[in-house]
Parts: C-alpha cells; sequence; structure tokens
C-alpha cells in the first residue's frame, strides 16, 4: 500500500507554520481572564492582588486572544480557507495529500513557566510529524502541529501538541 506521506511533506516536518508575539501581558488582563473563567464565582485572590508583582496569570490565558504585536505566516497562509484538509502542506508552499475529512485528534498541553506582568511572550508553531495507519474508513493521516509559547527570559511557558486526523 502506498503511503499518503510524500517525500516533500517528510522533508516540511520542523517547518514553522506561523509564529507571534503578544503584547506585554498586564495585571488587567491577568484579572479579566481570571473573572471570565472562574465566572459565576469569584477568582482566587491570587488573581485579584493589589500587588502586581506577585500577579500570575492563570495557566489558561491567551496573551494572543484580543490583538497581537506582531505576527507572521508563511506566504500562502492568508490564501487558504481553514477548512481545507490540505491546509497545513497549502501554507507552506508544498501539495497535501488530496484527503477529504479532518477531526481533531486530540490535544496535549505542558506547562512551564507562569505568565506575569509586563511579560511579552512569542508562539512558533511548526509542524512536528505525521504518521499513518488503516481505519475503519481507510487509510488516515495523522498530523501533529507543536506551538511552543516562551517568555522574554526564553522560559518555555507553555507546549501545545495538537493532531489532525485526515482520511
Amino acid at each position: 500500500m502506498s503511503s499518503l506521506i510524500t517525500a516533500r511533506m517528510q522533508a516540511a516536518v520542523g517547518t514553522r507554520l506561523a509564529h507571534q508575539v503578544s503584547y506585554p501581558v498586564s495585571a488587567s488582563d491577568i484579572r479579566r481572564w481570571a473573572t471570565a473563567i472562574y465566572w459565576p464565582e469569584p477568582p482566587p485572590e491570587k488573581y485579584l492582588s493589589s500587588e502586581e508583582s506577585w500577579l500570575t496569570a492563570p495557566e489558561e490565558m491567551n496573551p494572543f486572544a484580543w490583538a497581537v504585536l506582531s505576527s507572521d505566516a508563511p506566504p500562502h497562509a492568508g490564501d487558504v480557507p481553514g477548512h481545507d484538509p490540505d491546509r497545513t502542506e497549502k501554507i507552506i508552499g508544498i501539495e497535501g495529500p488530496g484527503l477529504t475529512k479532518q477531526l481533531n485528534g486530540g490535544l496535549k498541553i505542558q506547562y512551564g513557566a507562569p505568565m506575569r506582568v509586563g511579560d511579552s511572550i512569542t508562539s512558533e508553531r511548526i509542524l512536528s510529524g505525521y504518521a499513518e495507519r488503516e481505519g475503519r474508513l481507510g487509510r488516515m493521516l495523522f498530523t501533529t502541529m507543536t506551538d511552543t509559547w516562551t517568555n522574554h527570559d526564553n522560559k518555555t511557558v507553555k507546549r501545545t501538541e495538537l493532531t489532525l486526523i485526515r482520511y
């Protein structure tokens, strides 16, 4: 049986899919995010402290949720609809496997250093791998992307591994 993973796809593993830099995290960002995720209960007192040097953001906080300081993506990213199963390959300028269906195959998250007031967070998303196997509907392609967030001290804040299943 022939592979869904072409030589060009395999060679593209490690390619950057997106890069973003956040505005510095503010005390207000932390307080509002904590208020939102704990609603309707009040957030823990640690998120409401008036001593900003002690404030750390909830792990779930997304500093890219509203606006970003800078963002770049491969040149083809804006040309490809988000629902296209070949989007990952097309945005980096290679031919995809031509599959027609896709679904979320899972998410793994590792947290590291907490986000603090004044931190500027950098996100780097890469194509981290391909795998395939037979399923009830035929050959399935598993595509993994890793998004690593680091702070201005280059400490890892969060690493997310997303797997897409295409068939």
